[in-house]
């Protein structure tokens, strides 16, 4: 039996070293350098080749290598008895908590403008946007999502969170899914950490946007699709919002001719909040796929028919 991690344009040394440092019986292989296809029953993979998976008819389970489900949920070549599962690990709900409150901060206190004058040697001073007009609304309460409240309150901020069901987390006011008008009402800076399912796809439109309190800011960190970047561009002409930052788009590499780069009120980084640590993805994979082995149910599996 063996493991197999696929990830194109990643570097898996580090991985497959981290994964043998703690069980050096284990059979690590890294795509495209396979001794033996049918030796292959648990594969970890991001952003792999199209139909790849075809080529090992013996995999009883498939792990994302991070957070993110959609690009296994999308492969209609993986047979639905294939046990999913995501990769969410102590460190990237610390690192996701800590970008999306330096984006928090970096808006309210203009760090890219004053970054911007600085290269155009301009001095001007901007009033900092308080924490009464930065009530922070959360689309999105799962692991992610409950870490990165958890911390904004920590640091003073007032935070609601919206998901399909109500959630009992400490100082966040929860709102359930036939609430989301209210939640935006009372939302200056909407943070989207969602999983993307058919539901949630194009949820950061104009209408949205038009019912956030002002003044209103977006941080999208969930995926591309949940984003119409024409709405976004028309939201801020029209200055329903201030502005964004986007770490994930549809379309990434982000292409150069792209209308987001001439923009200097969207921030945009190459997606990069929360990036998975070798040493803490190997423990997991590894109870994984020894679960996989004993046909018990994975950690963090997903429901297909939910799709997350």
């Amino acid at each position: 039996m063996s493991l197999l991690l696929v990830a194109p344009n990643k570097d898996l040394e580090p991985l497959k070293k981290s994964i043998l440092s703690l069980d050096a019986n284990i059979d690590v292989e890294i795509w495209p350098r396979v001794a033996n296809k049918e030796r292959v029953t648990f594969a970890v993979a991001w952003n792999h080749p199209k139909n790849v998976f075809l080529d090992y008819p013996n995999i009883k389970a498939i792990s994302s290598l991070g957070a993110g489900i959609n690009h296994l949920l999308n492969d209609n070549t993986i047979p639905t008895n294939t046990a999913l599962c995501r990769l969410v690990t102590n460190s990237l709900k610390t690192e996701m908590a800590d970008y999306v409150l330096q984006a928090i901060l970096s808006y309210r206190h203009h760090t890219i403008r004053y970054a911007d004058q600085k290269r155009e040697g301009f001095w001007d001073k901007h009033e900092l946007i308080s924490k009464k007009n930065s009530v922070v609304g959360i689309l999105g309460l799962g692991e992610m999502g409950t870490s990165v409240a958890s911390t904004l309150i920590e640091n003073g901020y007032e935070v609601n969170g919206w998901s399909k069901s109500q959630k009992n987390i400490p100082s966040v006011h929860s709102f359930k899914d036939n609430q989301l008008d209210e939640f935006l009402e009372r939302t200056n800076i909407l943070v989207c950490l969602l999983p993307l399912t058919s539901s949630t796809k194009g949820i950061l439109n104009l209408e949205n946007f038009k019912k956030l309190k002002q003044p209103a800011y977006l941080i999208n960190v969930g995926r591309g699709q949940h984003l119409e970047e024409e709405d976004l561009i028309y939201a801020l002409d029209t200055q329903k919002l201030t502005g964004a930052w986007l770490d994930v788009f549809q379309e990434e590499t982000l292409p150069k001719n792209h209308l987001f780069w001439n923009r200097p009120n969207i921030m945009i980084t190459p997606h990069i909040a929360a990036v998975t640590d070798a040493e803490e993805a190997a423990k997991r994979l590894i109870e994984n796929y020894k679960r996989s082995l004993s046909g018990m149910e994975l950690v963090d599996q997903v429901n297909r028919t939910k799709g997350y």
